[in-house]
């Protein structure tokens, strides 16, 4: 998949927008790479060692998950999640930037409330100093962090590429390019 970047010429928001989902994708990376790590050591202390892990196995659950919702604004930056295109190619112009628009409005409206209800239960976590209950025990606000987090970015990129094409900046469901 091709690195998407914008023009000089878009709004500096856009480019700001897009430099935050990149950044995004380089955290989400390095959080999945993390727990490969992370699992490695945990096999060799287990094996190896012939010791018990504590932290470990909660750490890089922690780190998958949040490297999946801090990825969602690279992915939709790039344009890589899964995409039927067929019908909207078949369409004149118009009505291909309309479905367009009617699509990126329907996500934006379902992330819109994932995004409150997991704000509402981070903040939740945070003001209760709810904890885990293994032995290990982090505070779970840093690990649901990643949901509002994971969830507002996101939601930031899907309205930059809802206003790229509604300004014709962007086209809508562009031809693939390999």
């Amino acid at each position: 998949m091709a690195e998407r970047t914008r023009s000089p010429a878009d709004p500096w928001w856009m480019r700001a927008i897009s430099f935050v989902s990149q950044v995004c994708g380089a955290v989400s990376a390095s959080m999945i790479l993390a727990s490969v790590l992370l699992t490695c050591q945990m096999i060799w202390v287990r094996k190896i060692n012939n010791a018990s892990t504590v932290w470990q196995t909660e750490t890089v659950i922690y780190l998958m998950i949040g490297a999946t919702l801090i990825g969602l604004p690279y992915v939709q930056l790039l344009k890589g999640h899964v995409n039927v295109d067929l019908l909207p190619r078949m369409l004149p112009v118009f009505m291909r930037k309309g479905l367009a628009c009617l699509t990126l409005m329907a996500a934006i409206s379902v992330i819109g409330v994932m995004l409150f209800y997991s704000a509402e239960l981070w903040h939740f976590a945070w003001s209760k100093g709810w904890s885990s209950d293994t032995v290990w025990g982090p505070p779970l606000w840093i690990p649901y962090l990643a949901m509002p987090l994971g969830f507002g970015l996101y939601l930031l990129q899907l309205a930059a590429d809802l206003m790229a094409i509604i300004s014709n900046i962007d086209e809508p469901f562009p031809e693939a390019t390999h």
